[in-house]
Parts: structure tokens; sequence; C-alpha cells
């Protein structure tokens, strides 16, 4: 049975342990969990991919062997900033919220794996797999030296896949895919009194971005997610006022819908580009897949059940965000994302998480576990 109080202290202790990324140093609150289950008994190992990175693996042998569930949160929260009121480390509890530097992104959700552990432990009771548990490293500056390493040297290797990184109860069944991508576009520098005589790349690249925001890109529709949307987030160019530039940069975010291809938008932002440039180059940083899976599925269908037997909220929805269950798509594994923190918190000031949600968070967790079948 889930004890509140043993959670509530559990998350306390979480927040007041400092796992900002950057700069990036997961190593004590990994070896903190490391001895909360080698009190249940339950064996771990600690995987770190560059010095103070570490990552937490856990196995719970089940009754039947030849199955495999992960459930997995991260340990890292982004830095705390300069606009705190309160004491980002103090885990400090009034109103029924408990305040604290990752409270609702992720260390709710880390609690209520931990305690929801807990709990299957003191049943008794065998589950009808193996578990497998996951607390990851720089899930907030893009996993590289978490999930994804963990997957690609298949450390970890699952049928199945529960992420705990979402707030009040959601059920994450879709993801938006992205591209991140810079562009660098070279004129001719001449002097800036006489702007004729040079090809000025601000200029290019300013009809550039005008000519790929009026794009229409054909989408299918879905019904968790928006349409597609571009981003402008960055763009430089030029060395002084009085000079022609003879470079621009800007860098582009697109996100896209299941049923789209990132080569399609890259062909098209070529064709676009040329129109208005002759010298210019497109560089990827980064592609992530859009990702869909059906309700039908035991993991969703199984957490909507354990959701409604304990009485908690529950809305099958979509991400608009990249979240790490793409990459479980990359390794052919099933994956949803849930979680128990508070909509609105993650990264902002003043962050809290609700102590009923972690509570009703942590059984719901319990009770999917215990009753979790792999066929629908």
């Amino acid at each position: 049975m889930i004890n509140q109080a043993r959670l509530i202290r559990l998350i306390q202790e979480l927040v007041r342990i400092d796992s900002q990324n950057p700069p990036g140093d997961e190593s004590r609150i990994a070896r903190f969990v490391q001895r909360y289950l080698d009190k249940l008994a339950v064996r771990s190992r600690i995987y770190a991919f560059k010095k103070n990175r570490c990552n937490l693996v856990a196995r719970i042998p089940g009754k039947e062997r030849a199955f495999s569930l992960l459930l997995t949160p991260h340990l890292d929260t982004v830095p705390c900033g300069a606009s705190w009121r309160l004491n980002p480390f103090a885990a400090a509890i009034k109103k029924g919220k408990i305040y604290g530097l990752g409270a609702t992104d992720c260390k709710a959700n880390l609690a209520c794996a931990l305690e929801a552990i807990n709990s299957v432990r003191e049943g008794g009771a065998a589950l009808n797999y193996n578990l497998i548990f996951a607390a990851t490293a720089d899930e907030e500056s893009g996993s590289g030296l978490g999930i994804i390493p963990l997957l690609n040297k298949k450390i970890l290797r699952p049928d199945a896949a529960l992420v705990l990184d979402a707030d009040d109860f959601d059920i994450v069944v879709a993801q938006k895919g992205l591209v991140h991508l810079k562009v660098k576009v070279e004129g001719r520098r001449a002097h800036g009194a006489y702007p004729w005589r040079g090809i000025n790349a601000i200029d290019l690249a300013i009809k550039i971005i005008q000519g790929i925001k009026d794009k229409k890109f054909r989408c299918p529709k879905n019904r968790y997610l928006r349409p597609p949307t571009i981003n402008l987030g960055t763009i430089s160019g030029g060395d002084k006022v009085n000079v022609v530039a003879d470079w621009c940069e800007f860098e582009l975010d697109f996100r896209f819908l299941p049923g789209m291809r990132a080569q399609d938008y890259l062909r098209q932002l070529t064709k676009i580009a040329g129109r208005y440039a002759r010298k210019f180059k497109i560089e990827v940083e980064g592609i992530q897949e859009p990702y869909c899976i059906s309700q039908s599925h035991p993991l969703v269908a199984g957490l909507k059940k354990a959701m409604r037997r304990i009485g908690a909220p529950c809305r099958v929805r979509g991400s608009e965000g990249a979240t790490v269950i793409t990459f479980f798509q990359d390794q052919g594994i099933p994956a949803v994302a849930t979680g128990f923190g508070s909509a609105g918190c993650a990264h902002a000031a003043d962050e809290y998480a609700r102590i009923a949600n972690l509570y009703k968070g942590a059984q719901v967790l319990e009770e999917f576990l215990m009753t979790y079948n792999r066929l629908p």
C-alpha cells in the first residue's frame, strides 16, 4: 500500500539534491536512488558515459522471464535561474504543494516510481513480467548521455516502455517530429554607401525565411496534435553597419506530424533557398521522427484502466514538444509517456508539485505494475 508520508519525505529528499543540467552532475542523486533500492533488496547498477553523468538501471525479475517492461523517469533538472522567490532546494510544503527545482519535472515522477516499487515489494507478489527501472541523466540537454546510449548500447532492451515525464495524469500517445537546422547564406561585401555594388546576405535570408513561412505543407490530420509549426530561433549576419553584409545565418525549428517526413521538408527548404540565393548551405543539427501509438495498445489500455480504478483524471493526448519516446521508436520498442507533476510548472520559477497528485500517481503506478498485461 502506498505510504503518503513516506512518499512526501522521499520527494523532499530528492528535491534537496542539486542535479541541475547544465552544468550536469547526476552522481549524488543516482547514488541516493541506488541506496534506496538497496534497502528494498533491488539490485542496480550505475552507468556513466561521462564523469558524474550517472544513469541508474535496476532489474526486478518476474514470473514470465520472456517479457520486460521499462519504467523510466529522469534525474536531471534545468538550471534554477534567478527568478525564484523561494529556496529552490528547500522542498517547502505550502497549501498542499511541495515547492522546489524539479518538483514537477521530474522528481515527482521519480518519487512516485520509487514508492510504487517499494509498495510492490512490500506486498510480496511477483509481477507477471521482468520490470526494468532506469533513472536517467541528461534528459534536459537531449539525452546524449542518458537514454540514447543506454538504448544504443543495448543496456536497455525492454519489450515496452513507460516514460515518466508528463503532467496531470496525461497519457501521451502521439508526438510531433522535429528538425533543427542552420541555413548559411553567402552574399558579396561592399561599402554601405554603395549597396548596389554588393549582395546583401541578410536581405536574401529574410526572403528565404518569408518563403518558408508562406509555404503550405501538406499534412495528415491528427486528433491529438496541432498543425506543423516553424520557429525562427536565431539569426545573425554582417560585420558592420556601413558594410553590405556578405554573410547571414539563421536557425529554424520545424515541428511536423506523424505521416510527414523530415526529408520532404528539407527538399522544400532547399528549393525555396535556391529561389533567392546563389550560395547557401543547410546544416541539419538534429532530427527526431514523429511518433504515434494506438489507444488499443496494452500500455495505453493498462494506464487508462489503472487511472480509472484509482479515480485519477485521465486524458489521452499528444505532445507538441519532444520527449524521449521517439528514441524507443528508433529501436522498435513501443512506448508511451505519463506523469504526475503540475501543468505549467516545469522549468518555471517557484516550481511545485501537488501532494494529492503524487499520492494518486504512486497509486496509479502500483496498480498499473500489478495488473499490466502485455496482451490486448
